[in-house]
């Protein structure tokens, strides 16, 4: 599930078409680990809220979400992208 932000920000012609690629293919292994992919890191206060790297070492940007497992079906929420 994607925040209005973000929804805002893939639709937006000026995303550089690069981005594209990385950004879905990202969504995709987060979707498909329910939030809970290799390579993430969660705040400690907070292990619900989660940051992804894209690219080798982060050299693309980040993709912050949410886990929301207490939702009804449980879900994840990408809430930011970062690109660098």
């Amino acid at each position: 599930m994607l925040s209005e932000d973000v929804a805002r920000f893939m639709t937006d012609p000026a995303l550089p078409p690069w981005a594209m690629g990385p950004i879905v293919a990202a969504m995709v292994e987060i979707g498909e680990a329910r939030g809970l992919v290799p390579g993430s890191t969660a705040a400690a206060d907070r292990p619900e809220c989660r940051l992804l790297p894209m690219g080798e070492d982060g050299a693309i940007g980040i993709i912050e979400y949410v886990i929301a497992e207490r939702a009804d079906p449980p879900q994840v929420i990408v809430t930011r992208i970062l690109l660098y």
